[in-house]
């Protein structure tokens, strides 16, 4: 700028002297010279400063690579078609440099050395997890094969990030995985991937954040103590459980973020997280974990976020328990805690949320707690047992000593098995005799709340057993209160008998409220006898009613309007539901469905043996508890026949005999057995006699045409004698002739027979039909259909 000046001034200076010299002419040609150079020398200046600003942005700016190698571009293209050419991925083409793509939330590329070094795809498809309120999931068609496509991918040899979040995939991940030895963070969130973790995961030695959270996998976490560099680990939204995962060395651990929320996790939780000395957010919530809350995990020294809600967790914090300064956040409702809580979580501390509604603690509203008797039953029924020496000590004995010890316990638990089996049938036909006789011995002004009665007593010891609350007759006070005036919000069905709303008790238990409206020759006196004959049945298997509550009409007061029934609240869903939905279906492998059938089968039998016929046994009328228990929930009792010919809880009495009625029963126990058999529902008589005719077909003809039949969800874990027993067990009760059907304790020995054969094949290793095949077009067709 210096030399520009000097020559600005001598310009000047000559001009000046032309003009002394009156030399116009030249003074006006001197002008435009002057003029011309004064705007070079600018046009320079510019040049040179875009110059220097393109060069400085070309050496700020950051770049892959100049090319990628043509290998790595092939195997782009080959996970575009894989993923089946997603929104995110539209655009490549074979002109498309990959190393230069902008980066976006949805797709990132990075580059070095002319190999990949992270691929992220986030795509648009919705998860199992993510879908249950939608029409469907939207998974990849059948034709995916995700072995194949980690062949594919795990050819990036130098991947340290790997993110495949929403894309569909499905099927079990494959071990194979573990070649990408560089990997540091890995990221299959949001898919359909199922089966267990694959163990092979431990080798990635310098993973940092594993991220494998709302798929379908489930079983046991493999031992994670390989991944000493782990600081993120999500799992959540799994069907993972019950072993609480193991995290390698405590005293080495580096996790900052730990998710397992929203699977089975039943346990205590370890002592030694008081060694996660980096730990930040810890998310426990919607499991079961059970035993005391862990008073250390609110003073680690890091923690800033803790959520252990919807456990059952049980007994009192200590009034010591510190808090550590950095925490923030603290959520603990709905488990089964007493006491008060400690200072640092009361309602004096600053700066901290902390949400503990519906436990038992003293020192919170009363409004949103249980009572304390309420979490002293739970925490007796959900402790698991000890565990013993002896069985570490059982994992040391040679096979063959396990395998005789075995045999030789099927056979006395076989011989011991029959024995109670035929006194306990007749001590139930003994219970049943007693149980008939008193049904009816009412006194003519009797009330349901009085106690003092023998069949009354023998009512609430029945009820007690079965960690039921005494039964109660409601007012319509209650009943309102109950369900908030009747709010449509806590409308949850309605049909043709009437509506259905979900209620809240005062002591806090969530029930169904059924709604009837009932004709005007139902008689108070007559509904209460019936009500009290309901109120009777308590079992296992079946769905009790809790109380009643009769309206009568005003200017009729010896004539019923309407009755309130108030039922238990099974919140686990339907079978249907879990047949219907993919991710609740592969929780259902042959154990858990052999175990619901059994509870159906023994739910009837003991409707049967009280008499009770022609009930309404379908996929949407069996509800599933939390344990995966069978409960039966529409069951049909006749009332008188001046009353009427419909009970409130159940359909018409259209059958000619209680022996007409006991075999149509049997007759929907076949049609659930197939229906767990193929894992979906059946929607008529005609399906269900095909259905019939097909899988007996197979039976005759070869153990691969059954198993090619079964819900590829259950193949892998059944042994095929159990499967063929329970198949015949189906054929027999669909027989076209009732009365070539089996009774119910018919039915009930060959299926403990099929569970015996089961068990015995489980503990030595000796399962039938793998996961493969024809798995790919069946999970396609699933895939297909609505989740609900």
């Amino acid at each position: 700028m210096y030399h520009y000046s000097l020559y600005y001034r001598f310009l000047n200076y000559i001009i000046l002297q032309l003009h002394k010299k009156n030399f116009k002419k030249k003074c006006s040609l001197f002008c435009e010279l002057k003029r011309l150079f004064f705007f070079g020398i600018l046009s320079l200046l510019a040049m040179k400063g875009v110059l220097f600003l393109g060069l400085f942005l070309f050496f700020q700016v950051p770049f892959s690579s100049s090319q990628l190698v043509p290998a790595e571009s092939r195997i782009l293209f080959q996970i575009q078609q894989f993923l089946e050419n997603p929104p995110v991925l539209q655009q490549w083409n074979k002109w498309t440099n990959f190393c230069f793509i902008p980066q976006s939330p949805s797709l990132v590329i990075t580059c070095s050395g002319n190999h990949i070094t992270e691929l992220t795809i986030v795509g648009n498809k919705k998860s199992p997890f993510e879908s249950l309120k939608s029409s469907s999931p939207q998974a990849l068609s059948g034709k995916f094969s995700i072995d194949s496509f980690f062949t594919v991918v795990t050819k990036l040899s130098s991947l340290k990030k790997l993110s495949l979040v929403s894309l569909g995939l499905w099927g079990s991940l494959p071990a194979k995985i573990s070649r990408l030895h560089s990997l540091e963070v890995l990221n299959i969130s949001s898919n359909f991937i199922l089966g267990e973790i694959p163990s092979s995961i431990v080798n990635f030695k310098n993973l940092k954040s594993l991220v494998l959270a709302r798929n379908l996998f489930n079983g046991s976490v493999p031992d994670l103590k390989g991944l000493k560099l782990l600081e993120e680990l999500d799992l959540s939204g799994n069907n993972l459980g019950p072993k609480f995962p193991s995290l390698g060395d405590y005293n080495s651990n580096n996790l900052v973020s730990l998710n397992l929320s929203n699977n089975f996790f039943r346990s205590e939780i370890p002592n030694g997280f008081n060694k996660f000395t980096h730990l930040q957010n810890l998310d426990l919530s919607s499991n079961k974990l059970v035993g005391p809350m862990p008073a250390f995990l609110f003073s680690l020294p890091a923690i800033q976020s803790i959520s252990i809600a919807k456990n059952q967790l049980s007994g009192a914090l200590p009034g010591s328990v510190s808090c550590s300064n950095n925490l923030k956040f603290v959520d603990f409702s709905s488990n089964l805690l007493i006491g008060k809580l400690p200072a640092c979580l009361g309602s004096s501390s600053r700066n901290r949320t902390v949400i503990n509604v519906w436990n038992c603690l003293s020192s919170t509203s009363t409004k949103s707690q249980h009572p304390h008797t309420f979490c002293e039953k739970q925490a007796i029924a959900v402790k698991p047992p000890p565990r013993t020496s002896g069985e570490k000590e059982q994992s040391t004995v040679k096979l063959g000593v396990v395998l005789g010890l075995i045999a030789g316990i099927v056979v006395v638990v076989g011989a011991f098995g029959l024995l109670i089996f035929f006194i306990v049938k007749k001590v139930m036909r003994n219970r049943v005799e007693s149980y008939r006789n008193d049904s009816f011995a009412f006194e003519k002004n009797s009330t349901l709340s009085k106690t003092t009665d023998g069949g009354n007593a023998r009512r609430t010891m029945r009820m007690v057993s079965l960690g039921l609350p005494p039964y109660h007759v409601f007012t319509l006070e209650e009943m309102e209160e109950a369900t908030n005036s009747f709010d449509p919000t806590n409308l949850v069905g309605e049909g043709s008998q009437g509506q259905l709303y979900r209620g809240w008790l005062r002591d806090g238990s969530v029930v169904l409220v059924k709604c009837l409206k009932l004709k005007q020759k139902h008689s108070p006196q007559i509904l209460q006898q019936h009500m009290e004959m309901i109120s009777k049945l308590r079992h296992r298997h079946l769905v009790s009613v809790l109380g009643h509550c009769v309206v009568t009409y005003q200017d009729h007061p010896n004539t019923a309007s309407t009755v309130f029934i108030v039922l238990e609240n099974v919140v686990n869903g339907s079978l249907k539901d879990h047949l219907n939905d993919w991710r609740k279906r592969d929780v259902l492998k042959w154990p858990q469905r052999m175990g619901i059938t059994m509870g159906i089968a023994k739910g009837i039998q003991y409707l049967h043996t009280g008499g009770v016929t022609g009930n309404d046994i379908k996929l949407e009328n069996v509800l599933l508890d939390e344990t995966l228990t069978a409960r039966i929930s529409s069951y049909n009792i006749s009332l008188p026949p001046k009353v009427g010919s419909e009970s409130p809880l159940a359909g018409p009495d259209h059958f000619t005999s209680a022996k007409e009625a006991e075999k149509e029963d049997i007759y929907q126990l076949g049609i659930i057995l197939l229906e767990v058999i193929i894992g979906r529902p059946i929607n008529s008589r005609s399906e269900a006699e095909d259905l019939k005719l097909q899988v007996e077909t197979a039976l005759a003809e070869s153990p691969s045409k059954l198993r090619d039949l079964t819900d590829p969800c259950i193949r892998g874990t059944f042994a095929y004698d159990s499967l063929k027993t329970t198949v015949q067990i189906a054929i027999n009760c669909l027989d076209k002739e009732p009365s070539r059907r089996p009774s119910v304790e018919d039915v009930l020995w060959h299926m403990q027979y099929s569970i015996q054969v089961q068990e015995g094949a489980t503990n030595s290793g000796n399962l039938s039909g793998n996961q493969s095949g024809k798995l790919s077009g069946k999970i396609s067709g699933n895939l297909n259909n609505k989740f609900y």
